[in-house]
Order: C-alpha cells, then sequence, then structure tokens
C-alpha cells in the first residue's frame, strides 16, 4: 500500500504538471514542470522524501526500459535518418559535452558555495 500512496503523489504531480503545459502558453515541457513542482514541494516540505523516494527508486531504476520504445521508433525511421547520420551523430556529441562541462561547473560551484557556507 505504501508503494501505490508514492506512486499516486508522483502521478499527482505529473498530472498537474499536464494541466499547466495544457493551459500556459509558455513553450516549456510538461516534465519540465513537474520537475519543478517536485522540486518545490520537496524544499518546502509538503511533500516529505520519505513519502516519494522508494517509488522514485524504482522508477530511476526501471528508466532504461522506457527508452526501448524511442529506439524501435528510430529504426522505423531509419531510411530518413540514415541520410543526416553524420550531422546528428555530431551535434549529439557535441551537445553532450556541453551539458556535461555546464553540469559540472555548476556542481562545482554549488559545492564549493556549500564548504564557504559551513
Amino acid at each position: 500500500m505504501k508503494y501505490l500512496k508514492q506512486f499516486w503523489v508522483i502521478m499527482t504531480i505529473s498530472f498537474v504538471s499536464e494541466a499547466l503545459n495544457m493551459l500556459l502558453p509558455l513553450p516549456v515541457p510538461a516534465g519540465i514542470y513537474g520537475l519543478v513542482l517536485m522540486l518545490a514541494a520537496l524544499i518546502t516540505g509538503i511533500i516529505k522524501l520519505p513519502q516519494v523516494e522508494e517509488t522514485a527508486d524504482f522508477l530511476v531504476s526501471i528508466m532504461p526500459v522506457m527508452f526501448i520504445p524511442a529506439a524501435v521508433g528510430l529504426m522505423d525511421v531509419w531510411g530518413v535518418l540514415s541520410k543526416i547520420l553524420l550531422p546528428v551523430t555530431v551535434i549529439t556529441v557535441i551537445t553532450t559535452v556541453m551539458v556535461m562541462t555546464v553540469t559540472g561547473h555548476v556542481t562545482q560551484l554549488f559545492m564549493s558555495l556549500k564548504k564557504g557556507g559551513r
């Protein structure tokens, strides 16, 4: 029953984020709204971490399975994708390196702020 309650909390946040995506005229994906809502709820204490932790850990552990439909979809459009494979690969590598670099710098910034704040 505990897992069902935790899943319900996560799904409620997802539902609200989908509703926000439909109501607000911003080009922001519903998933981003959901992440921001969950973060705000956890920071403010509206939702306590133990209320969602175990189910969230489970969902993260099965996340690779969620990419299987996307991979199958890529195989369906291989004829179109093969013509632009080089540019897509280059863009993917460049953006991955950029995201990793920015994430590393932001993490180091927060870690140095945390050390200085003690």
